[in-house]
């Protein structure tokens, strides 16, 4: 087993979060080596200006142009990119041939076949000998300040979960193993969209009393789909299950829920999604969510009334009167 403490560790994504593990990682002792589009700006002003400006980053790793110079002689591959991308990067890093063995850090479902990152990665990589998935409430930007944090890391295996939870680690970042790989990613994903809902409701001015019955429906719902598809029903009372729902659907930190605001407020999904800025993952996931729920039987009655807002079929003025309400 590869030992923690001065890994040699590539993080493929170089976006908030992306960045914020790499730093994580560096300065809990690991050889770091981050690649992501925006390298080439993080080498020449020495710090990631369009995610965390003023955090300098170039005195704790090493940031590759080229994947290629990213992946040579690493020990551990962590990718930390949005989930369209996710199939491509897997691809690139089997190429590579350099581990056998993958981690991630992204929060959703391959929206191609609307399954698991865990399911596409075994189609992708079918001889891969482990893998492991981080999730839970987490906001970069907090864990950059080093703001007290707790996660989850589901692992195919235990000595991989414990490396990895032995890399991230510390005084202020707590990683507490699961064994539900399947779980773990569940709730990364559909907390998303319960995220935007949970801003449509603040957005309309509807009050706390109506986002706390949407998250606790929500939440119903996330974990009916959850064990549907093979999950602990443990796992959404844990961190990557309430934990991550409570934080990404209350905190204006989250661009899911401000897409859901400004949905709220009246503006069109175009408007909303230009006005964030970035990825607004639960968007991308809402269809996945929809195809799981018919694939498993499962009903999402909530869900189900935002999916129709999201593709366009009716507008918020239609949805049924308390469409939230459990």
């Amino acid at each position: 087993m590869i030992q923690a403490q001065g890994a040699t560790i590539a993080v493929l994504g170089s976006g908030s979060w992306g960045t914020a593990l790499a730093l994580l990682l560096a300065k809990n002792g690991a050889k770091v080596r981050l690649w992501g589009l925006e390298a080439a700006e993080i080498i020449k002003h020495g710090e990631n200006q369009a995610y965390h400006p003023g955090i300098a980053l170039l005195e704790h790793m090493q940031v590759c142009e080229q994947i290629e110079a990213a992946l040579s002689g690493v020990d551990a591959v962590l990718l930390a990119v949005p989930s369209v991308a996710f199939a491509d990067m897997v691809a690139r890093v089997k190429a590579a041939d350099q581990v056998r063995s993958l981690a991630w850090a992204t929060k959703g479902f391959d929206h191609n076949k609307g399954q698991l990152l865990s399911e596409l990665l075994l189609t992708q990589w079918p001889d891969i000998e482990g893998m492991a998935v981080l999730s839970g409430p987490s906001f970069a930007g907090e864990v950059i300040a080093k703001k007290p944090s707790a996660v989850n890391m589901a692992g195919s295996d235990k000595s991989l979960g414990q490396f990895w939870c032995d890399c991230l680690n510390n005084d202020y970042f707590h990683v507490r193993i699961s064994n539900d790989i399947i779980g773990v990613q569940v709730g990364g994903a559909v907390k998303n969209v319960i995220a935007i809902a949970a801003g449509i409701v603040d957005g309309m001015g509807y009050g706390a009393n109506a986002r706390c019955a949407l998250i606790t429906q929500g939440l119903a719902e996330m974990q009916a789909l959850g064990v549907a598809m093979g999950a602990n029903p443990a796992t959404f009372s844990d961190l990557a299950g309430i934990g991550d729902l409570m934080l990404t659907a209350t905190d204006d930190q989250s661009r899911n829920r401000r897409f859901g605001l400004a949905l709220g407020r009246g503006e069109s999904p175009e408007q909303a999604e230009q006005g964030i800025g970035q990825v607004v993952e639960g968007k991308i996931t809402a269809e996945s969510v929809a195809r799981l729920a018919a694939k498993y039987d499962v009903a999402m009655p909530m869900l189900g009334q935002l999916m129709s807002v999201l593709q366009g079929e009716i507008g918020l003025n239609q949805l049924p009167k308390g469409w939230f309400l459990p």
